[in-house]
């Protein structure tokens, strides 16, 4: 399947208005070095942790911002979203605040941990659809669900307001680093992060190499650059489920054509080694997707020495019960 794409690109104008959305709401999370991983690769490991965010990830930013900008009369009939947990739990929290009903649809597979965090954030503000085996399954499901019952549906990627809230980390990356920023790694699933955060690194940090990061079993991104038009995959592995989509979004996908140095993947036994490591050593939980850009490093040893270097943290939303299967995978590669 192919999709042409789009001109559109968020201005430092329109993610400032994001910003300014979000105050009161987000938290401005730290961007903190990690000597764990500073000492291993001889250089200056920062992590901007999203994972400490109001609902553990980064997703807070865009759905609030989409929700927050529509008008009363659609704020009334409602919002739809699917989500593999994260974009969820963000709608949910944005729902809750904003006095809105939302119906959230969700695969089957989603963490137990997601699901209870999704109906605590939105509480009496939301109804919990599961649906299908993968977030694709959902979000069509979701889209015939909105447009039956004249709802408005949040896209959980590939959409102007949620790019621009999503950069808003730019924002605050490029105001807390004290040195210039030699190389960011950014997490991809439907590109909607590395979208907004790329596109604010080209506008005022424009020597910083730009790195996105997939999982080896959903690399559609990585397929649309090789294609050179957006891609949808046959099938994907569901283990990164907070990453891990079909097809990524064709506003994403134009801008990170033309923003990012390049697109690497990591494979899941190097992801899970990652994920024991980070609580071994920093007692930080980080769940598959969030972990994505540190499991990157190993790959840029030889290019990082001596660097200053940014992973975004996106997420904590790992469930307890999938650790033996972290631990097997780690373990197996």
């Amino acid at each position: 399947m192919i999709i042409k794409g789009s001109t559109y690109k968020p201005t430092l104008k329109s993610v400032e208005a994001a910003a300014n959305s979000l105050k009161g709401i987000t938290a401005v999370t730290p961007l903190l070095k990690n000597e764990t991983y500073s000492e291993k690769f001889d250089s200056n490991i920062f992590l901007k942790r999203e994972d400490l965010q109001k609902v553990r990830s980064y997703k807070i930013r865009g759905a609030y911002n989409k929700i927050v900008n529509l008008t009363p009369t659609r704020l009334a009939n409602g919002i739809v979203c699917a989500s593999a947990g994260n974009h969820a739990q963000g709608v949910a929290l944005s729902c809750f605040k904003l006095g809105v009903k939302g119906t959230i649809f969700v695969p089957e597979t989603t963490p137990l941990q997601k699901l209870e965090r999704i109906l605590w954030f939105g509480k009496e503000q939301i109804e919990l659809k599961l649906h299908g085996s993968t977030f694709d399954d959902a979000n069509t499901k979701a889209i015939n669900y909105a447009n039956k019952y004249n709802k408005t549906f949040i896209p959980p990627f590939d959409d102007e307001k949620i790019i621009e809230g999503q950069a808003t980390i730019a924002l605050e990356l490029i105001a807390q680093a004290e040195n210039p920023i030699d190389y960011l790694f950014i997490p991809v699933g439907g590109g909607g992060l590395a979208a907004g955060v790329s596109e604010i690194f080209k506008l005022m940090s424009p020597k910083t190499k730009l790195i996105g990061v997939e999982p080896d079993g959903a690399a559609s991104m990585s397929l649309s650059f090789t294609n050179n038009c957006v891609t949808t995959l046959k099938q994907i592995s569901k283990f990164v489920d907070g990453a891990s989509v079909k097809r990524v979004g064709k506003l994403n996908y134009e801008i990170c054509k033309n923003n990012l140095s390049e697109m690497i993947t990591v494979k899941d036994h190097e992801i899970c080694k990652c994920i024991i490591d980070l609580y071994n050593n920093d007692a930080i939980v980080a769940e598959p997707a969030g972990a994505l850009s540190i499991a990157a490093l190993d790959s840029y040893k030889n290019f990082i020495k001596g660097k200053n270097i940014v992973c975004i943290l996106s997420g904590s939303n790992n469930d307890l019960n999938r650790m033996e299967e972290i631990k097997f995978k780690a373990k197996n590669s």
